[in-house]
């Protein structure tokens, strides 16, 4: 059976295939995250090497091409991801040789040893007549060692290997990567289209799940497969209190990446800002009538600054020593500006 994109990149992929023989030799695919970009990409990447695909350009699914990506082992087809992405798939499998390097936190990065490490399967002559092709995602990862290493390639690009990048944040590429690279990009889906499609896929409330993440399905059904929404439940009940306790809050939290606590905060705080200047809840739809109550005798420009406080704390967000504390700060600081008690060093950025 043909192997289809997903319904809000289909006009995309039409343009693609009727110039499938003309492709340059890099593409850049851009979008938002949670579109599913490289869902498209590795269709792509089968299509071009299938041998016998459909009317609209799809892999057949069926061939010795489509078995071989079925089992992640096409010959003529690599991904490049960082190591700590290649070590979420393995994790719980490391053998004697790997036990010193656990230690090491694994790379956020593309490496330069990544790109060396592909010259071999550069020149070596490909498994199929239709070329090979070298995928890099998320390629704003590419370190500058692994991006001048990458551009060498794409400059001089050997016979019948295809570049494919994908980017959720374009802008950290080098310009010279853009330069050599044909920028395609892929659209975020309407919402009617996106929630029929989750609700094809078994999620209840996508209306909500795409509130949440911005209108990027892919992150919606992600959610599903964790603690996103009971985690949420806590927090955001907790914000609702007219006497924030903050202790057993950060106690109940405790556990909870700050990154994400962040991202909730910050999504609370903007749908609180968003109501007291006469705008709609965007990201919390389920807690209207809490935050239209709490909204009411808030002070915008305290509210403002407080939600840009909580964007630059994302922004630089790491790891701290004392992940408790760090969550009571961030609690108490919430705690002070809905009582407009903010800090005046605070207020005045």
């Amino acid at each position: 059976m043909a192997i289809a994109v997903n319904p809000w990149h289909a006009a995309a992929w039409r343009e693609l295939q009727a110039r499938r023989t003309r492709l340059p030799h890099a593409l850049l695919f851009t979008g938002r995250q949670g579109i599913g970009k490289i869902d498209f990409v590795r269709k792509l990447a089968q299509a071009l090497a299938c041998e016998d695909p459909a009317l609209d350009g799809a892999a057949c699914g069926d061939c010795r091409s489509c078995r071989w990506f079925a089992t992640g082992s096409h010959p003529d087809y690599r991904e490049i991801v960082p190591e700590a992405m290649r070590s979420e798939h393995v994790a719980g499998d490391v053998g004697d040789d790997e036990a010193t390097a656990g230690k090491r936190k694994p790379s956020q990065e593309i490496r330069i040893e990544d790109v060396r490490g592909l010259q071999d399967f550069i020149f070596l002559t490909s498994h199929q007549s239709r070329g090979k092709t070298i995928v890099f995602y998320p390629a704003e990862r590419l370190n500058t060692n692994a991006a001048n290493a990458l551009l060498k390639n794409l400059e001089e690009p050997p016979a019948g290997t295809t570049f494919m990048l994908v980017a959720h944040r374009p802008g950290d590429l080098p310009a010279t990567i853009h330069s050599r690279c044909q920028r395609i990009a892929l659209p975020t889906p309407q919402a009617d289209v996106a929630e029929q499609w989750l609700r094809e896929q078994g999620v209840r409330e996508p209306a909500l799940g795409l509130a949440q993440t911005g209108n990027a399905p892919l992150l919606v059904l992600d959610l599903a497969e964790d603690d996103y929404w009971v985690q949420r439940k806590q927090l955001l009940e907790g914000l609702a209190q007219t006497k924030l306790n903050v202790l057993s809050l950060a106690e109940l939290l405790r556990d909870i990446p700050v990154g994400r606590l962040l991202g909730w905060i910050q999504r609370w705080t903007y749908d609180l800002l968003s109501i007291r200047s006469g705008g709609p809840i965007r990201y919390n739809p389920d807690f209207q009538s809490v935050l239209v109550k709490l909204a009411t005798g808030l002070d915008p420009i305290v509210i403002a600054r407080c939600h840009r406080h909580f964007v630059r704390e994302q922004r630089s967000a790491t790891h701290p020593l004392n992940t408790r504390l760090h969550i009571e700060e961030l609690l108490l600081f919430y705690v002070d500006a809905v009582n407009g008690k903010i800090r005046d060093d605070i207020l005045s950025n």
